[in-house]
């Protein structure tokens, strides 16, 4: 890193401070990332991909619990490009999002420096583009959230830890596939799996991805970074002791198996109690009718090399059917006993006893009108402004780029034409909120929310009715960000609204997202005060219709 960097970067770390308050004592980890374009071949067929510092995927971040992350990001593509980064609540301070409708792209041959503290938060979690179709050529990694070490944790130290990143794949570019999806084709079936950026097949020799010591415990962070496809992954001979998921810590189950969906994270740890040899690492596609499958070798060492014998050829067999998957969701359960930062701790124990004052229901929508495929919730199906809504909202010119809830809170057109327009829904600062995602298709479905963890209560067959809330786990209810819907059923999530800024909820299919089915809340504070929300950032960048206008005063 040159000088010039260095002093630019620890320059934007003293406005940060002054201008976002944060406290002085909590460490800043500094990262300069060179986004390029490169080529590999994953599934033997060479292929444009995105690389971050020419590593695909990218460089996994170590922070711990309050660090404050500042990433200068170069853009070195020939397109416009963000990232955004997946369940980190970056409270009050939805600048930082890195999704279209709260930041400007960062223009080719240009750069970016994001500022965000990980703040009351533990995990394992995801970066990734959020511009275009670029999530399919790459550009992610993961993003650990390590505890204070005055804060125990719930289970020995590891003796490493390792990040899993496994997701479906497709062999033609992202711009491809962007065609696709603009000309009103859907992207079909992914070519295969990726394990960490490699697709591997049984019998063919491969360098081992990971080591274990025999005896030994390690964390294993699994995330699904994919497009489409819900994964089983499993370890052969091995059993999975799941300890975390999206930042919290859970009632600790083993299993054989887990399936993981898109935009989900689960960190289970796995102890080297086998003969010591080789091992296969199994991701497989879930839900479609032609299975995908990759492996990865993770090997025993004694200390003087690596195990010597291979991996037996007979894989563990994958679960069948979805009903499998929705039982292996009822048996997670949060761990109240643990010590850990919690993001939002208020009621956080007792949130089933909270008054819900408003009730949303998104319902899957879709049309082919005039042979283009599009995606919505209730009828309406988002599309992203030339001018991010934040910017437009700060600078009190809302009513020039969108309106306020032109989607109902109850649906009442999920099929026929429609209406295509920036879909932003208001939210009334710090209410509790109940949203029911209701999937009426025969597809498997995933949400996610920006910004917020919430609390999933439940998932059933069927259409949800306020008499299903009888159902609901009022009482330990995983606090996540992302969400799966199985064919034909509803999950319902509870949360409180106070994280004031402009956040994004939407499909974790980025297909579907692309095309529409997404959703802004925004979630203004009545006070206009720092306890609530941080100013605009000195760097942030305008377009659209705010470009070049001089930024408000600050509040203070």
């Amino acid at each position: 890193m040159t000088s010039g960097v260095v002093l630019k970067l620890l320059v934007c770390s003293l406005i940060g401070a002054l201008t976002h308050g944060v406290r002085g004592g909590d460490p800043y980890l500094f990262f300069t990332w060179n986004v390029t374009y490169g080529t590999i071949s994953p599934l033997g067929v060479p292929q444009q991909v995105i690389l971050i510092n020419g590593e695909f995927p990218g460089p996994d971040i170590n922070s711990t619990t309050n660090n404050n992350i500042v990433v200068n990001v170069f853009n070195n593509l020939d397109e416009p490009f963000l990232f955004t980064w997946s369940g980190i609540q970056q409270r009050k301070n939805s600048w930082q999002d890195g999704m279209p409708g709260t930041n400007c792209p960062i223009a080719p041959g240009t750069n970016y420096t994001y500022q965000f503290q990980v703040k009351d938060q533990i995990g394992s979690y995801i970066y990734y583009p959020s511009t275009a179709m670029h999530k399919a050529a790459g550009g992610f990694g993961g993003l650990k959230v390590h505890s204070r070490p005055l804060i125990p944790i719930p289970y020995e130290e590891p003796a490493d830890d390792y990040t899993v990143l496994i997701g479906d794949w497709y062999t033609k570019s992202h711009k491809e596939l962007k065609g696709f999806l603009d000309s009103g084709r859907p992207l079909g079936r992914p070519e295969g799996v990726l394990i960490n950026g490699k697709a591997c097949k049984v019998g063919v020799k491969q360098e081992p991805m990971f080591t274990m010591e025999p005896g030994k415990t390690y964390k294993y962070r699994v995330c699904n970074v994919g497009l489409k496809a819900s994964l089983n992954f499993r370890i052969q001979g091995h059993k999975m002791k799941l300890v975390e998921m999206e930042g919290s810590h859970t009632i600790q189950n083993v299993y054989e198996s887990l399936d993981v969906h898109i935009g989900q994270c689960f960190t289970v740890l796995v102890t080297a109690d086998q003969a010591p040899k080789s091992y296969y690492i199994v991701a497989s596609t879930r839900f479609l009718k032609e299975v995908k499958t990759s492996t990865a070798i993770v090997s025993y060492t004694n200390g003087e090399g690596e195990a010597e014998a291979e991996a037996s050829p007979e894989l563990p067999p994958a679960p069948v059917g979805w009903g499998w998957s929705l039982n292996q969701f009822r048996t997670f359960r949060w761990n109240l006993t643990a010590s850990a930062a919690r993001p939002n701790p208020q009621g956080s124990y007792h949130y089933g006893a909270i008054n819900i004052t408003r009730t949303i229901k998104l319902v899957n929508s879709v049309s082919r009108a005039n042979g283009k495929l599009r995606y919505g919730f209730n009828g309406v199906s988002h599309t992203d402004p030339a001018t991010p809504l934040k910017l437009a909202e700060y600078f009190n010119m809302a009513d020039k780029v969108f309106k306020y809830d032109v989607m109902k809170d109850e649906a009442e057109n999920t099929t026929t034409d429609l209406t295509v327009e920036p879909n932003v829904v208001n939210m009334t600062f710090r209410n509790f909120v109940e949203i029911i995602f209701e999937n009426q298709e025969k597809s498997m479905q995933s949400y996610q929310v920006n910004g917020y963890s919430f609390f999933a209560v439940g998932i059933e067959p069927g259409t949800w009715s306020p008499e299903k809330r009888m159902h609901y786990n009022l009482l330990d209810a995983v606090s996540r960000h992302t969400i799966q819907v199985f064919p034909k059923s509803w999950a319902a999530i509870l949360l409180t609204f106070d994280n004031a800024g402009m956040w994004n909820i939407r499909s974790a299919k980025w297909e579907r997202a692309y095309l529409g089915q997404q959703l802004y809340a925004s979630i203004l504070s009545p006070e206009k005060s720092l306890r609530d929300e941080y100013n605009i950032p000195e760097n942030t960048q305008l377009c659209g219709i705010v470009k070049g206008l001089p930024k408000l005063p600050s509040y203070s």
